[in-house]
């Protein structure tokens, strides 16, 4: 059995190495646009599904049943008042977007898909974030550090953001970019067996 990761993304391939998954990265093409109106939880799944069916579609026919392949896809966005915000196309969109957080309570929503077999596994995670108030010296400072630009909601709760945290409701897993017992119930349903893993 072989895990491949369609994502680029630093945190997700440290949560799974510290979940102690081995797997290979094989980052998705997909087209990530959608709809303006649609629902976050839905855009997210949609997402993951896209990136994991993408990088699935790309793979040589398997050899056999016996080494199935399973590929996980996984988006990530952080909403406020039914306001979804992604990662920061600058500067100025990264201080509006935690001038907005702060002092609020924002969801942080992550779709995660599997695909083996030719079919999809899918679900969506949802964690609730409140950041005490923020003063406008603590912003700048912070996206001055550069940390903010690649990241939904322009801040990483693993790093330097993790300060302006005052409350979590839900997995931490989540807020960094992939929730692991959902992936873990994910791979199950799709019949993944950890002790069948290839080197």
């Amino acid at each position: 059995m072989e895990l491949i990761l369609a994502s680029k993304s630093p945190r997700r391939r440290e949560l799974m190495t510290d979940a102690g998954y081995s797997f290979r990265i094989l980052v998705s093409e997909a087209d990530e646009t959608l709809p303006p109106d649609i629902p976050p939880a839905e855009g997210v799944k949609i997402l993951a599904e896209r990136k994991a069916k993408a990088v699935e579609s790309s793979l040589p026919p398997e050899k056999s049943e016996t080494a199935p392949v399973f590929v996980i896809g996984a988006d990530t966005l952080v909403e406020l008042n039914g306001v979804p915000l992604g990662k920061p196309k600058d500067e100025a969109d990264a201080r509006a977007m935690l001038t907005a957080l702060s002092g609020e309570t924002h969801r942080v929503v992550t779709g995660v898909a599997v695909a083996a077999r030719g079919k999809l596994f899918s679900d969506v995670e949802t964690t609730a974030v409140t950041f005490r108030p923020l003063s406008q010296e603590e912003i700048a400072e912070y996206v001055a550090s550069g940390e903010p630009m690649d990241k939904a909601g322009s801040y990483g709760i693993q790093a330097g953001a993790v300060r302006f945290v005052q409350k979590v409701d839900g997995e931490v897993d989540n807020v960094i970019g992939l929730p692991r017992k959902l992936l873990a119930k994910l791979l199950r349903e799709a019949g993944y067996d950890p002790g069948k893993e290839t080197p």
